[in-house]
C-alpha cells in the first residue's frame, strides 16, 4: 500500500511500496526504488493543491445544509424538478427537459420507500410519500402534455 507522510511545506508524499507493477508483473527492486524517489525529485508532484488553490465555485462562509433524510430526499425530489425543466442549468442558463431522468430519480425515491419500510419515523414516511405522489402525478401530466 502506499506511504503518506506530511510534511509541513510540501503537503502530502506518497510513495508506492508496491511489489507489483499497473500490469500486475513483479516490479524488481530497482524500479520500487526508483519510484519512491520520484516525489522527492519533484516537490509538487504528489501534492494535492487546498480549495484555496483551485477556483473553487464555493464560499468557506457558505455552511452546507444538514445531512439528514429530510434533506436527502429533497435533495432528490429537487434533481427530478430540475429534469422536469423546472430550473435553468447553471452553465448555460437554459432548462433542459429529461424525462427518462426525472422517471429514474423518482424510481430512485420508490426503491427508497420500499427499502425504508418500518424505519422511518411518522414525520419522514409522510415526508417521502408526498413527494413520490406529487412527483409521480408531475411526471404522468408531462407525460401527457409535452
Amino acid at each position: 500500500m502506499a506511504e503518506k507522510k506530511m510534511d509541513a511545506d510540501k503537503g502530502f508524499v506518497i510513495k508506492d511500496r508496491r511489489h507489483f507493477d499497473e500490469s500486475g508483473a513483479a516490479r524488481g527492486e530497482e524500479e520500487a526504488t526508483a519510484e519512491a524517489k520520484k516525489p522527492e525529485e519533484n516537490p509538487d508532484a504528489g501534492r494535492q493543491t487546498s480549495p484555496t488553490e483551485n477556483d473553487s465555485h464555493e464560499t468557506k462562509d457558505a455552511p452546507l445544509p444538514e445531512i439528514n433524510f429530510a434533506g436527502f430526499i429533497y435533495s432528490l425530489s429537487t434533481t427530478a424538478m430540475y429534469h422536469f425543466g423546472d430550473f435553468p442549468d447553471p452553465v448555460t442558463k437554459e432548462a433542459n427537459r429529461n424525462l427518462d431522468a426525472a422517471k429514474q430519480t423518482i424510481d430512485i425515491l420508490s426503491i427508497l420507500k420500499t427499502k425504508t419500510e418500518g424505519n422511518l419515523d411518522e414525520t419522514e414516511k409522510q415526508l417521502l410519500d408526498g413527494i413520490l405522489y406529487e412527483l409521480r402525478m408531475r411526471f404522468i401530466k408531462e407525460m401527457t402534455h409535452p
